[in-house]
């Protein structure tokens, strides 16, 4: 007997001090891995350890969704950083 596995994945962690644009807690309880909001991706430091928290109460796997600190392409433009950068973000 053959059994599938199938990983449901959300980008969780998004939100800056008091304004998170999702409920983290309640997509968690539904998905298997989750990619974590970090460096300038929409994620600020304290959201980013209460969703690796909660993830793991859940028993669900993480990643980094870093994003670069380039507010006008949305982090999505080449930039020359250092990996001593990358590491402080994330």
């Amino acid at each position: 007997m053959v059994v599938y596995r199938i990983d449901i994945n959300s980008d969780l962690g998004e939100g800056f001090g008091v304004y998170n644009l999702t409920n983290d807690k309640e997509l968690l309880k539904y998905v298997t891995s989750s990619n974590i909001a970090c460096a300038f991706h929409g994620g600020d430091y304290n959201i980013m350890k209460r969703t690796v928290k909660i993830a793991k109460e859940f028993n669900v796997g993480i990643s980094a969704h870093p994003g670069l600190p380039d507010l006008l392409g949305f982090g999505r433009r080449e930039m020359q950083v250092t990996p001593d950068d990358v590491c402080r973000w994330v």
